[in-house]
């Protein structure tokens, strides 16, 4: 935990943004896999780590703005949860770390809130993903889960908060990210033909372990590096394969690391990998160069669209004027997705909120209709203290290919017949994590090689 005057100058700043009433946070629980008691590994949700920092399933707190009071509802130990796994830290001298001064039975939870109703004032609450959580604020405020209705108000005052990083929360993203890059750099020592891809996640993830930290989303370690988000590792590297890993540690405080590179099986490129890969690169480093207080990610975005297209035109599967393949979405095709999101106590920072109240704003909301647009999760202007991802690729899903030449899509900027030679290419992607200064951006952890000639040295 950070220190208990960080949680209640968090909180007091919490309290100035929304105008009155309860403010609800429902913890999370363990959720069993097979039978009650044996859960999945136990993850505090992130909102109530920032304001309060336990991490202890099966509490709730409240901070009800109009008395002036801070509570966390949960129960201690009994002597049968002692019998089976000792005497461990009290909630209430965690709580008391939180410095919050008073707790009470969990059971109790529903009676305050309750007793707020009657009396006619406002709970706020946030939008739950847990149903454990969906059915408490069900029965909380006896009304159909169908009905929940979040406080946009309460969601907005955190974001606001949240989006700007504290000192020590960048110091512990960067832990995240500096063992992050351990794990890229161990993936790239052992990738050659005749290794599986589970092995390589298998030698990533105990890394993270010996680093006391956990995985920040489930590792995609793929020869398939076309499937953006691919989980299937069964897969054996073969000479002339890409190999693809997108992958971040997260330390015992929750915090993320989220870093993609992508690389040869053999120790070196092949022409084409290398010819594609450095367009991706190019893209990344004008993107990154960009980037500085004011500007609109989504800017950001389609200025790594256009040199994406650019590069594509060189290779000659595109054509025409990239101004105008990119206004008319032409490299959808190849890169379907958005440049990058927010990332902080979560990899895809506050993403449980909305995306429309993390990534845009109300007066320019998200455009979620069009292919490539609806997949950008950050668009608006970012800001000082702002932590997020820059991650631009090339994907080849023939599946798409197909579709598109069927309907003769975007023929004025599609060479179809040099597309179907890369059928089988794969994807290539490489991603860092950025803060953005004052005075622009600074990339965060140690720096992990990226360039084709670091690569091929480090494997070589």
């Amino acid at each position: 935990m950070f220190s208990a005057q960080t949680y209640q100058n968090r909180r007091a700043v919490l309290k100035n943004n929304v105008s009155g009433g309860v403010l609800l946070f429902p913890g999370n629980i363990e959720n069993p896999v097979n039978f009650e008691h044996n859960p999945y590994y136990f993850r505090q949700d992130s909102t109530f780590l920032y304001y309060f920092g336990i991490q202890e399933p099966k509490i709730a707190a409240v901070i009800d703005l109009d008395e002036d009071k801070t509570i966390i509802f949960g129960d201690e130990l009994s002597i049968d949860d002692i019998v089976w796994m000792g005497r461990q830290e009290t909630l209430k001298d965690k709580s008391l770390k939180s410095g919050v001064q008073e707790t009470r039975p969990y059971a109790e939870l529903s009676v305050y809130i309750q007793k707020a109703m009657t009396s006619g004032r406002k709970v706020h609450y946030l939008p739950p993903y847990q149903s454990v959580n969906k059915i408490l604020l069900g029965d909380l405020l006896n009304i159909k889960i169908a009905a929940l209705q979040p406080s946009t108000e309460f969601i907005q005052a955190i974001v606001k908060q949240r989006s700007v990083k504290e000192e020590q929360e960048i110091v512990q993203i960067e832990e995240a990210i500096n063992v992050s890059n351990e794990m890229h750099l161990l993936a790239m020592r052992m990738a050659k033909p005749g290794v599986k891809e589970y092995e390589i996640a298998n030698a990533i993830q105990h890394l993270a372990a010996d680093r006391k930290c956990q995985m920040s989303y489930p590792p995609i370690v793929t020869i398939n590096g076309g499937i953006l988000h691919n989980h299937y590792r069964m897969n054996t590297l073969k000479s002339g394969d890409l190999f693809l890993n997108d992958s971040g540690a997260e330390t015992a405080m929750g915090y993320a690391g989220d870093l993609t590179r992508t690389f040869p099986a053999d120790k070196k490129f092949t022409t084409k990998q290398k010819e594609v890969y450095e367009v991706v690169l190019n893209a990344f480093n004008n993107a990154q160069q960009i980037l500085k207080p004011g500007i609109r990610f989504k800017d950001v975005h389609l200025k790594a669209c256009l040199y994406l297209t650019e590069g594509l035109i060189d290779l000659g599967l595109m054509k025409g004027n990239p101004e105008d393949a990119v206004k008319n979405h032409a490299h959808t095709l190849f890169f379907q997705c958005g440049l990058g999101h927010m990332m902080g106590l979560d990899v895809h920072d506050m993403e449980d909120l909305g995306e429309q109240y993390v990534g845009y704003t109300e007066q320019e909301p998200k455009d979620t209709k069009t292919f490539g647009l609806k997949s950008l999760r950050l668009g608006k202007a970012v800001e000082a203290g702002y932590v997020l991802t820059v991650e631009p690729g090339i994907y080849i899903i023939p599946e798409l290919i197909d579709m598109w030449q069927a309907e003769n899509k975007n023929a004025d900027f599609i060479n179809y017949d040099k597309v179907n030679e890369y059928r089988d290419f794969g994807g290539v992607r490489v991603e860092d994590d950025f803060l953005i200064t004052n005075d622009g951006y600074r990339l965060l952890g140690n720096g992990l090689i990226k360039t084709v000639e670091e690569i091929e040295n480090y494997r070589a």
